[in-house]
């Protein structure tokens, strides 16, 4: 859990990193590790490594509208934390400083990734490419790793 929370930007309460830890135990019960998410959203709402552990759990238990929920409301947290339009469209390179790390801005650009991916596993794949192509205005280095999903758009 520590290299979550110091990747994802800001602090988490041990109660709240206690509980991501619980549902990563508790994965295979389903209903347990959803209310230890939900119990963790409401103790931290603002807390960026609860909507990364949200939309991953989702995913990959095959809940994709509420791992696309998760996302976006991760995406409006990071840029509301950050200071800068939540809506994708509106960004420029020169929005913010996009290349820190341990930043809401970082977890923004990690977010629009996790959506470009959860758009594909719906079968959106031009949605995929419209966010991918916003991800690689802004994150012209790859840092969070834009191009491992657009490579899988591309073989699709």
């Amino acid at each position: 859990m520590e290299a979550t929370r110091a990747f994802y930007a800001g602090s988490l309460p041990d109660k709240v990193g206690g509980l991501l830890e619980e549902v990563m135990s508790s994965y295979a019960d389903t209903a347990r590790a959803e209310t230890l998410l939900q119990q963790a959203h409401s103790a931290a709402p603002d807390a960026l490594p609860v909507y990364f552990s949200m939309y991953k759990f989702y995913f990959y238990k095959g809940r994709l509208e509420d791992a696309e929920l998760a996302a976006r409301q991760a995406l409006e947290t990071a840029a509301r934390q950050g200071g800068f339009p939540s809506d994708f469209r509106q960004l420029t390179a020169e929005s913010t400083d996009w290349t820190r790390h341990d930043s809401p801005q970082h977890f923004y650009l990690f977010s629009l990734k996790a959506l470009a991916f959860i758009r594909l596993r719906q079968g959106d794949k031009e949605g995929c490419e419209q966010l991918l192509g916003k991800l690689g205005e802004l994150d012209k280095s790859d840092t969070v790793g834009g191009s491992v999903i657009g490579s899988i758009a591309a073989g699709l």
